[in-house]
């Protein structure tokens, strides 16, 4: 059993307010898949998005990259990942929570399912935002502009 508790909503809803780029890593080009179509609509909010798939080049017209190190390698100086958003199996967040740590990054957001209390416990221990088992999409269309 896990200690671990999510941000309030208005911790949330700051947090989006205040991102510009998200990394999503697990994003599928498969529209009847819930990373395609949640990004689609973080898009249509306005973020930029940064997919990670080793599987994509390109997805919807935006160079895609095989892993999230390299979609941080490929970013100017000046600009940054303000989220890390994760579409994939819980076993795997540990070892994403690692690598997020190694490039600096400070927010984990693990979507609706994707639920490692030990690993995202791990993550704020060393000083990382993270939201888990939320929709960023249903977070997002919830906020009054």
């Amino acid at each position: 059993m896990t200690t671990f508790r999510n941000p309030s909503l208005a911790a949330i809803h700051e947090l989006l307010r205040a991102s510009h780029t998200i990394a999503v890593v697990g994003i599928s080009d498969d529209p009847a898949r819930p990373s395609f179509g949640v990004t689609t609509s973080m898009r249509g909010f306005g973020y930029r998005i940064l997919p990670v798939n080793p599987a994509l080049t390109l997805w919807q017209g935006i160079p895609a990259h095989p892993t999230l190190a390299a979609a941080v390698q490929a970013l100017r100086p000046d600009e940054r990942v303000d989220i890390v958003n994760v579409f994939r199996r819980p076993a795997q967040v540990g070892a994403l929570v690692d690598e997020c740590l190694g490039l600096g990054l400070r927010t984990l957001w693990l979507q609706q399912g994707v639920i490692n209390g030990p690993a995202a416990e791990r993550a704020v221990a060393a000083g990382m935002t993270v939201v888990m088992d939320r929709c960023i999409y249903v977070d997002r269309a919830s906020m009054r502009e």
